[in-house]
């Protein structure tokens, strides 16, 4: 089972977009048979069956084992990932982005998209990769925002120096600075 599968085809996500096959799915992380489902979820093999075909025949769910009961061959299916994201090249940009410089919401939508296609990309592979996620949360004040903005832009920009060299593993650094929405907003 893959981490990630990136739906790029209309037809996966249209197949994947339905609350009932969104459950089997969900019972799919571990390899269970039509029969089992079915029994959880109070619904009828053959129901269970039509949908989990359809699954497989997107792309999202393979047939792992087979197994006789009661002289019929039974299939034991499971999810193809653990996450499944819809691509922005599904719809794509409707309209041009106002992308006027780093700091507009057109560029961190842009560098989001290519970061996923990315992350997508590595979900194939079978090897741990040597990978690192740092979120945290920030306040500034007002006066404060153009200061934190010139001195993340000089850390990085060191680090791009000191690193940037054409020898060794390329590694991408992607940095996305926001407001974060709070409750009361």
């Amino acid at each position: 089972m893959r981490d990630v599968l990136q739906l790029e085809r209309l037809d996966q996500a249209e197949t994947l977009l339905k609350p009932k096959r969104i459950e089997i799915l969900r019972r799919l992380a571990e390899p269970r048979s039509c029969t089992e489902i079915a029994t959880e979820l109070d619904d009828t093999p053959q129901k269970i069956y039509y949908h989990v075909k359809r699954l497989q025949d997107a792309g999202l769910v393979d047939r792992v084992e087979e197994r006789r009961v009661r002289g019929i061959n039974e299939g034991v299916y499971q999810a193809s990932a653990r996450s499944y994201w819809l691509s922005p090249r599904l719809v794509g940009t409707i309209g041009r982005r106002r992308v006027s410089d780093e700091l507009s919401l057109g560029y961190l939508l842009n560098l989001m998209e290519e970061v996923q296609t990315e992350i997508a990309e590595l979900g194939g592979v079978e090897t741990e990769l040597p990978s690192i996620g740092i979120s945290g949360e920030i306040r500034l004040r007002p006066g404060q925002r153009s200061a934190f903005l010139d001195e993340l832009r000089g850390v990085l920009q060191d680090l791009f120096t000191r690193y940037g060299g054409a020898e060794g593993d390329a590694f991408r650094l992607a940095v996305a600075c926001y407001p974060q929405r709070t409750d009361h907003e």
